[in-house]
């Protein structure tokens, strides 16, 4: 059975809104001050950009841990190129992962990528029909933490 999903927008003052997800959180939402915002919140097309973030980040941190890599930090940077005339849609996006931690394969890295990609993010396959989708990653090698640091907490 198809899983629907719902949110709330409610409009405050000139272009300022806020969001509302089924679940109680809250995203404020504005626009540019060129057309008429106060930049008091996401701007709508940025926060597609950040769904695809967090999709592909809720993603490829989940096929990680599954694959036993130990990774102390992620952060997912993602770029958009929109198309001059309107309705101005993403036409090229990239997103960079940047992965910190100690023994983490690049193998495994690009597999979780890849099936994010590929397989599990509905943010990239609705993203992906008006985009070209640009994947890449960095690992940042950090030392493994002793036993001992834990226990000196």
């Amino acid at each position: 059975m198809a899983e629907n999903r719902s949110t709330r927008l409610v409009w405050r003052d000139d272009l300022i809104m806020t969001g509302y997800s089924a679940n109680g959180h809250t995203v404020p939402l504005d626009a540019a001050p060129y057309a008429g915002g106060h930049e008091a919140g996401f701007r709508p097309m940025d926060l597609m950009l950040t769904s695809l973030a967090g999709c592909t980040g809720m993603d490829v941190i989940s096929i990680l841990r599954k694959k036993r890599q130990e990774f102390t930090a992620l952060e997912i940077t993602v770029e958009g190129k929109r198309q001059d005339e309107h309705p101005k849609v993403y036409t090229e996006i990239r997103v960079h992962f940047t992965i910190t931690g100690a023994n983490v394969d690049p193998v495994a890295v690009e597999r979780a990528i890849e099936l994010s990609r590929d397989k599990y993010c509905a943010a990239a396959a609705t993203l992906r029909h008006t985009a070209t989708l640009h994947y890449d990653y960095e690992i940042i090698t950090a030392e493994p933490e002793s036993p001992l640091a834990e226990e000196a907490r």
